[in-house]
Protein backbone atom coordinates (compact mmCIF):
# COMPACT_ATOMS: atom_id res chain seq x y z
CA UNK A 1 0.00 0.00 0.00
CA UNK A 2 0.95 3.30 -1.23
CA UNK A 3 1.61 5.85 1.77
CA UNK A 4 0.82 9.43 1.93
CA UNK A 5 3.98 10.91 3.26
CA UNK A 6 3.73 14.82 3.67
CA UNK A 7 6.93 15.82 1.95
CA UNK A 8 7.66 19.45 2.60
CA UNK A 9 4.51 19.74 4.95
CA UNK A 10 4.55 21.10 8.54
CA UNK A 11 1.41 22.41 9.08
CA UNK A 12 -0.35 19.91 11.32
CA UNK A 13 -4.13 20.06 10.53
CA UNK A 14 -3.05 19.69 7.36
CA UNK A 15 -1.54 16.80 7.74
CA UNK A 16 -4.24 15.04 9.98
CA UNK A 17 -7.01 15.98 7.72
CA UNK A 18 -5.23 15.38 4.52
CA UNK A 19 -4.76 12.06 6.09
CA UNK A 20 -1.12 11.92 5.53
CA UNK A 21 1.28 9.33 7.52
CA UNK A 22 1.96 11.08 10.94
CA UNK A 23 4.27 9.69 13.57
CA UNK A 24 1.90 10.50 16.56
CA UNK A 25 4.48 13.48 18.67
CA UNK A 26 1.18 14.77 20.95
CA UNK A 27 2.73 13.56 24.26
CA UNK A 28 4.56 17.00 24.55
CA UNK A 29 1.17 18.52 24.79
CA UNK A 30 1.27 16.72 28.21
CA UNK A 31 5.00 17.44 29.03
CA UNK A 32 4.14 21.23 28.25
CA UNK A 33 1.10 21.02 30.81
CA UNK A 34 3.59 19.61 33.37
CA UNK A 35 5.51 22.63 33.67
CA UNK A 36 3.18 25.24 34.29
CA UNK A 37 5.44 27.34 36.79
CA UNK A 38 7.21 27.96 33.45
CA UNK A 39 5.67 30.73 31.43
CA UNK A 40 8.83 30.51 28.66
CA UNK A 41 10.05 27.69 27.16
CA UNK A 42 12.79 27.53 24.82
CA UNK A 43 13.22 24.80 22.81
CA UNK A 44 16.38 24.74 20.40
CA UNK A 45 17.18 21.83 17.88
CA UNK A 46 19.11 21.63 14.87
CA UNK A 47 16.68 21.97 11.27
CA UNK A 48 14.70 19.39 9.86
CA UNK A 49 13.53 18.45 13.73
CA UNK A 50 10.31 19.04 13.06
CA UNK A 51 10.07 22.03 14.95
CA UNK A 52 7.57 23.84 12.83
CA UNK A 53 5.18 20.71 12.86
CA UNK A 54 5.52 20.41 16.46
CA UNK A 55 4.62 24.23 17.15
CA UNK A 56 1.48 23.68 14.84
CA UNK A 57 1.01 21.02 16.77
CA UNK A 58 0.52 22.87 19.69
CA UNK A 59 -1.73 25.63 17.98
CA UNK A 60 -4.07 23.29 16.95
CA UNK A 61 -4.44 21.74 20.67
CA UNK A 62 -4.81 24.87 22.69
CA UNK A 63 -6.60 27.25 20.10
CA UNK A 64 -10.34 27.97 20.70
CA UNK A 65 -12.20 26.96 18.06
CA UNK A 66 -10.21 24.16 16.96
CA UNK A 67 -11.26 20.97 15.37
CA UNK A 68 -10.64 17.91 18.27
CA UNK A 69 -11.36 15.57 16.13
CA UNK A 70 -7.60 15.84 14.24
CA UNK A 71 -6.26 14.38 17.78
CA UNK A 72 -8.69 11.17 17.39
CA UNK A 73 -6.54 8.27 18.02
CA UNK A 74 -3.32 10.13 19.21
CA UNK A 75 -1.96 9.42 22.93
CA UNK A 76 -2.91 12.38 24.47
CA UNK A 77 -6.72 11.80 23.43
CA UNK A 78 -6.27 9.24 25.89
CA UNK A 79 -5.99 11.70 28.46
CA UNK A 80 -9.55 12.81 28.78
CA UNK A 81 -9.30 15.02 31.92
CA UNK A 82 -6.41 16.98 30.18
CA UNK A 83 -7.90 17.83 27.07
CA UNK A 84 -11.16 18.11 28.26
CA UNK A 85 -9.68 21.41 30.90
CA UNK A 86 -7.03 22.35 27.79
CA UNK A 87 -8.14 20.91 24.43
CA UNK A 88 -10.00 24.38 22.43
CA UNK A 89 -10.02 26.84 25.63
CA UNK A 90 -6.80 29.28 24.97
CA UNK A 91 -6.89 32.14 22.58
CA UNK A 92 -3.74 31.80 20.59
CA UNK A 93 -0.41 33.88 18.93
CA UNK A 94 1.22 31.81 16.50
CA UNK A 95 4.48 33.70 14.62
CA UNK A 96 6.88 32.15 12.69
CA UNK A 97 9.98 34.37 12.24
CA UNK A 98 11.46 32.17 9.35
CA UNK A 99 11.17 35.03 6.29
CA UNK A 100 12.48 37.86 8.77
CA UNK A 101 15.38 39.09 6.76
CA UNK A 102 16.83 41.31 4.78
CA UNK A 103 19.99 43.41 3.41
CA UNK A 104 19.20 45.92 5.71
CA UNK A 105 17.38 46.48 8.83
CA UNK A 106 14.52 49.04 7.36
CA UNK A 107 13.97 45.89 5.10
CA UNK A 108 13.76 43.05 7.86
CA UNK A 109 11.66 45.35 9.84
CA UNK A 110 9.17 45.75 6.91
CA UNK A 111 9.13 41.77 7.07
CA UNK A 112 8.87 41.72 10.77
CA UNK A 113 5.78 44.59 10.55
CA UNK A 114 4.21 42.06 8.11
CA UNK A 115 4.31 39.03 9.84
CA UNK A 116 3.28 40.85 13.85
CA UNK A 117 0.17 43.07 11.46
CA UNK A 118 -0.73 39.66 9.92
CA UNK A 119 -1.49 38.07 12.97
CA UNK A 120 -3.03 40.95 14.79
CA UNK A 121 -5.58 40.99 11.50
CA UNK A 122 -6.53 37.25 12.04
CA UNK A 123 -8.19 38.78 15.12
CA UNK A 124 -10.22 41.53 13.91
CA UNK A 125 -13.59 40.71 15.58
CA UNK A 126 -11.96 42.46 18.49
CA UNK A 127 -12.45 46.05 16.88
CA UNK A 128 -16.45 45.30 17.30
CA UNK A 129 -15.74 43.33 20.42
CA UNK A 130 -18.46 44.08 22.90
CA UNK A 131 -16.18 43.02 25.77
CA UNK A 132 -14.14 45.83 24.96
CA UNK A 133 -14.14 49.48 25.93
CA UNK A 134 -14.86 52.17 23.18
CA UNK A 135 -10.60 53.19 23.75
CA UNK A 136 -10.07 49.51 23.77
CA UNK A 137 -11.18 49.20 20.44
CA UNK A 138 -9.72 52.28 18.98
CA UNK A 139 -6.54 50.62 20.46
CA UNK A 140 -6.94 47.37 18.46
CA UNK A 141 -7.41 49.45 15.43
CA UNK A 142 -4.32 51.64 15.91
CA UNK A 143 -2.33 47.86 16.05
CA UNK A 144 -2.92 47.54 12.15
CA UNK A 145 -2.10 50.73 10.12
CA UNK A 146 -2.05 50.31 6.21
CA UNK A 147 -0.36 52.19 3.30
CA UNK A 148 -0.24 51.07 0.24
CA UNK A 149 -0.64 47.66 1.12
CA UNK A 150 1.87 47.08 4.08
CA UNK A 151 1.29 47.68 7.86
CA UNK A 152 3.00 50.16 9.30
CA UNK A 153 4.74 50.49 12.97
CA UNK A 154 6.78 52.85 14.79
CA UNK A 155 8.67 50.89 17.41
CA UNK A 156 7.16 51.73 20.35
CA UNK A 157 3.71 50.84 18.43
CA UNK A 158 5.62 47.51 17.32
CA UNK A 159 6.80 46.99 20.55
CA UNK A 160 3.73 47.02 22.35
CA UNK A 161 2.03 45.07 19.88
CA UNK A 162 1.97 41.35 21.50
CA UNK A 163 1.35 42.71 24.75
CA UNK A 164 -1.52 44.75 23.74
CA UNK A 165 -3.26 42.23 21.60
CA UNK A 166 -3.05 39.53 24.53
CA UNK A 167 -4.32 42.14 26.72
CA UNK A 168 -7.30 42.82 24.30
CA UNK A 169 -7.57 38.68 24.20
CA UNK A 170 -7.83 38.58 27.44
CA UNK A 171 -10.43 41.08 27.80
CA UNK A 172 -12.48 39.82 25.09
CA UNK A 173 -12.21 35.63 26.58
CA UNK A 174 -12.09 35.96 29.96
CA UNK A 175 -8.57 33.71 29.72
CA UNK A 176 -4.82 34.07 29.48
CA UNK A 177 -3.26 33.73 25.76
CA UNK A 178 -0.28 31.56 24.99
CA UNK A 179 2.14 32.87 22.61
CA UNK A 180 4.21 30.75 20.12
CA UNK A 181 7.27 31.94 18.49
CA UNK A 182 8.81 29.79 15.70
CA UNK A 183 12.22 30.15 14.46
CA UNK A 184 12.91 33.12 17.13
CA UNK A 185 16.63 33.16 15.90
CA UNK A 186 16.39 33.92 12.23
CA UNK A 187 16.09 37.59 12.33
CA UNK A 188 19.25 37.74 14.35
CA UNK A 189 20.98 35.13 12.18
CA UNK A 190 19.85 37.40 9.22
CA UNK A 191 21.25 40.90 10.48
CA UNK A 192 24.43 39.36 11.84
CA UNK A 193 25.09 38.33 8.66
CA UNK A 194 23.81 41.96 7.25
CA UNK A 195 25.34 43.85 9.32
CA UNK A 196 22.58 45.30 11.70
CA UNK A 197 22.92 42.64 14.24
CA UNK A 198 22.53 45.32 17.62
CA UNK A 199 19.46 47.46 16.13
CA UNK A 200 17.87 43.71 15.80
CA UNK A 201 18.62 42.77 19.29
CA UNK A 202 16.95 45.83 20.72
CA UNK A 203 13.90 45.37 18.83
CA UNK A 204 13.23 42.14 19.38
CA UNK A 205 14.48 42.64 22.91
CA UNK A 206 11.86 45.41 23.32
CA UNK A 207 9.07 42.98 21.92
CA UNK A 208 9.75 39.89 23.87
CA UNK A 209 10.07 41.89 27.43
CA UNK A 210 6.96 42.95 26.81
CA UNK A 211 5.50 39.85 25.57
CA UNK A 212 7.10 37.31 27.57
CA UNK A 213 8.42 39.45 30.87
CA UNK A 214 5.75 41.85 31.89
CA UNK A 215 2.46 40.36 30.24
CA UNK A 216 0.07 39.79 32.91
CA UNK A 217 -2.20 37.88 30.04
CA UNK A 218 0.22 35.42 29.50
CA UNK A 219 -0.50 32.14 30.69
CA UNK A 220 2.56 30.28 29.04
CA UNK A 221 4.90 30.74 25.76
CA UNK A 222 7.12 28.08 23.90
CA UNK A 223 9.72 29.99 21.54
CA UNK A 224 11.77 27.58 19.06
CA UNK A 225 15.21 28.15 16.68
CA UNK A 226 18.08 26.81 16.04
CA UNK A 227 20.37 28.98 17.95
CA UNK A 228 20.97 29.44 21.62
CA UNK A 229 20.91 32.78 21.88
CA UNK A 230 22.18 34.10 25.31
CA UNK A 231 19.51 34.94 27.80
CA UNK A 232 21.57 38.66 28.26
CA UNK A 233 20.93 39.40 24.36
CA UNK A 234 17.41 38.94 24.94
CA UNK A 235 15.90 37.56 27.15
CA UNK A 236 16.77 39.68 29.72
CA UNK A 237 14.90 39.74 33.26
CA UNK A 238 12.66 37.51 31.99
CA UNK A 239 10.83 35.50 34.74
CA UNK A 240 10.03 31.68 34.83
CA UNK A 241 12.62 30.95 31.59
CA UNK A 242 13.50 27.35 31.10
CA UNK A 243 16.07 26.68 28.07
CA UNK A 244 15.72 23.15 26.21
CA UNK A 245 17.86 22.23 23.69
CA UNK A 246 19.16 18.87 22.61
CA UNK A 247 21.24 18.02 25.59
CA UNK A 248 18.56 17.83 27.73
CA UNK A 249 15.80 14.95 27.66
CA UNK A 250 12.74 15.97 28.80
CA UNK A 251 11.31 16.83 25.22
CA UNK A 252 13.70 15.34 23.21
CA UNK A 253 11.32 12.17 21.88
CA UNK A 254 9.39 14.92 20.35
CA UNK A 255 11.57 16.23 17.95
CA UNK A 256 13.18 14.30 15.31
CA UNK A 257 12.83 10.50 15.30
CA UNK A 258 13.22 7.65 17.92
CA UNK A 259 15.06 4.69 16.42
CA UNK A 260 11.56 3.00 17.09
CA UNK A 261 9.81 5.63 14.94
CA UNK A 262 12.25 5.05 12.27
CA UNK A 263 11.98 1.39 11.88
CA UNK A 264 8.23 1.89 12.35
CA UNK A 265 8.20 4.12 9.56
CA UNK A 266 10.78 2.03 7.67
CA UNK A 267 8.21 -1.06 8.11
CA UNK A 268 4.58 0.81 7.27
CA UNK A 269 6.63 1.85 4.08
CA UNK A 270 8.12 -1.88 3.27
CA UNK A 271 11.23 -0.69 3.32
CA UNK A 272 12.85 -3.13 5.54
CA UNK A 273 11.29 -5.89 7.58
CA UNK A 274 10.25 -5.15 11.35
Amino acid sequence: MRMNIPVGISDFEQIRSKGYYYIDKSGMIAEILKSESTAVTLITRPRRFGKTLGMSMLRSFFEIGTDKSLFDGLYISQNKSLCDEHMGKYPVIFISLKDVEGLSYDEAFQVFSRIIGNEISKFSFLAESDKLTVLEKEQFKGLLHIEKGKFIFDKDTFTASLKLLSQLLYKHYGQKVVILIDEYDVPLDKAYQNGYYHEMVSLIRGLFGQALKTNDYLQFAILTGCLRISKESIFTGTNNFVSDTIMDSRLNEYFGFTQNEVDKLMFDTGTTAP
